[in-house]
C-alpha cells in the first residue's frame, strides 16, 4: 500500500491523527490539511495512543509518518498555548513528550516530508529514523522569531542529530532551509521528485520490513543511545545475546548458506 493510499484509507476522524495498518507497515496521518496539518493539544495524547498501539503489535515491522494536503505539519497549535482550558486537553503532556515517545517506538519511523515542515514538527521529523523529502519543500524553526525557547529534548535532539554548528543556525536565524541544504546538512536521508515521493517511501518501508526484526529493533535502540551519549550497555549485551541464540540467526545463516530471501520471525 502507497503511502498516499494509506493516509486516504486512514480518515475516519477528521482533524485526529489516525492508524492505518497493512501487513507488517503502520502508517500514522496527520489530518489537518487546511491548517497545514497543525498538532492540537488533544492531538499529543493521541498520537502517544497510537505509537503504543504500534508496540504492542509484534507483527508490526516498520512506522510511516504522514500528512493529508500540500505540507507535512506545521507543528504545535502556537494559537492554544495560552489557553489553559484547550491545554488540558493534552491530558499533561507536552510536545517534546510525544516527540520523545516517538523517538522510542520499538519499529524503526520513516517520515514523508512533503511541502513544508514548520516548528515542532521539524523535531517530530528529527526523531524519525529516516526522512524522505521532495525537490520544492522547505522547512523552518520559527522559535527564534516568535519569542519561544525550545524545549531541552528537541535541542539535544537537533545537536545529537545534525552537529552544534546547523542547529545553531536553524534555532538562531530562523532561516528557512530549501530541499537541497536540508539534504546537505543531514535533516534529509533522501530527496527525491515529488511524483518519485510515494513509491522511495514505499521501497524502503518494504526493505526494512524484510530486515531480521529483533536486530534491526535492537541496533536502532542502540544507535539512538549512543547519539544521545545514554547507551544502555547491560541492555545491549542482553540483546546481543537474544540475537545470538534466535531462530532468526540461524534462517539469516542458512538463507545466505541457500541464496535465498530469508523469512523473518522476530522470535
Amino acid at each position: 500500500m502507497s503511502a498516499a493510499l494509506a493516509a486516504d484509507t486512514a480518515t475516519d476522524a477528521p482533524g485526529v491523527p489516525t492508524l492505518a495498518i497493512a501487513g507488517p507497515r503502520a502508517t500514522i496521518t496527520f489530518n489537518r490539511p487546511k491548517q497545514r496539518n497543525r498538532v492540537e493539544p488533544a492531538d499529543l495524547a493521541e498520537l502517544v495512543r497510537l505509537y503504543d498501539q504500534v508496540d504492542a503489535n509484534p507483527d508490526l515491522r516498520v512506522l510511516v509518518i504522514t500528512g493529508r494536503g500540500p505540507s507535512f505539519s506545521a507543528g504545535a497549535h502556537l494559537g492554544a498555548m495560552n489557553d489553559k482550558e484547550v491545554q488540558a486537553q493534552s491530558k499533561g503532556l507536552d510536545f517534546g513528550d510525544m516527540v520523545t515517545r516517538l523517538e522510542k517506538v520499538r519499529v524503526p519511523t520513516i517520515a514523508r516530508l512533503q511541502g513544508g515542515v514548520y516548528g515542532g514538527s521539524t523535531d517530530l521529523a528529527l526523531a524519525c529514523d529516516f526522512r524522505i523529502g521532495h525537490t520544492g519543500i522547505e522547512m523552518f524553526m520559527p522559535a527564534g522569531r516568535l519569542g519561544v525557547h525550545y524545549y531541552e529534548s528537541g535541542l539535544r535532539r537537533y545537536v545529537s542529530r545534525l552537529g552544534l554548528n546547523t542547529a545553531k543556525r536553524m534555532f538562531l536565524t530562523a532561516e528557512k532551509f530549501p530541499a537541497e541544504e536540508l539534504l546537505r546538512v543531514g535533516y534529509l536521508t533522501q530527496l527525491v521528485a515529488p511524483e518519485a515521493l510515494d513509491a522511495t517511501v514505499d521501497a524502503l518501508a518494504d526493505r526494512i520490513a524484510e530486515m531480521a526484526p529483533l536486530a534491526v529493533q535492537g541496533m536502532k535502540q542502540a544507535l539512538n543511545e549512543i547519539g544521545h551519549g545514554a547507551l544502555d550497555r547491560e541492555a545491549l549485551a542482553k540483546r546481543i545475546a537474544a540475537c545470538k541464540a534466535s531462530a532468526d540467526l540461524q534462517e539469516g545463516i542458512a538463507s545466505f548458506a541457500e541464496k535465498r530471501k530469508p523469512v523473518f520471525k522476530g522470535r
